[in-house]
């Protein structure tokens, strides 16, 4: 099984964030896999991935960064696949890392996830591969649809909490 999503971090103190969009993309049954890679640190291998990254299959590629976060605008840059980014809270709250995703010049789009938003990155993903796969197209809308159980029952929950001036 070949992969079809690439999830890129910085390092590994970056898992626990790009984790969440690792267990997504397995639960929704997404092939998908998982590289250590930095924009500063090892340049030319970001740009041997990115270059390759559509000749491998990749048709979605989430890269997560902190700090300068420079990794998903770099990838964007020598890809025509799409970049989700994933900004990561390591300073300044994580806005650096925010600011530095999502403003990217006319023409080099990064789709991006709130800051340390990995699961919102697998759901992206998903929805991107879900509009050419109607299986996956339809795993996803049973996770939509249980969502919506969801929030009903804490609905039907919250009725038994009860407030002096609670009214419903």
């Amino acid at each position: 099984m070949k992969p079809t999503v690439s999830i890129i971090m910085g390092s590994m103190s970056d898992l626990p964030i790009m984790e969440k969009a690792a267990k997504f993309l397995d639960s929704m049954e997404v092939p998908f896999e998982m590289n250590a890679l930095s924009a500063h640190r090892t340049p030319a291998e970001v740009e041997r991935f990115a270059r390759e990254a559509e000749s491998r299959g990749i048709k979605v590629i989430i890269a997560g960064a902190g700090m300068a976060a420079a990794l998903p605008g770099v990838i964007a840059a020598m890809t025509p696949v799409p970049v989700i980014g994933v900004p990561i809270n390591s300073t300044l709250e994580g806005r650096d890392a925010l600011l530095s995703i999502v403003q990217m010049p006319p023409g080099i789009a990064v789709a991006t996830v709130g800051i340390n938003g990995g699961m919102n990155a697998g759901v992206l993903a998903t929805q991107i591969l879900s509009l050419s796969d109607p299986e996956l197209h339809a795993r996803y809308c049973d996770y939509r649809s249980k969502l919506v159980e969801k929030i009903v029952k804490v609905n039907e929950q919250l009725k038994e909490v009860k407030y002096k001036f609670k009214t419903n």
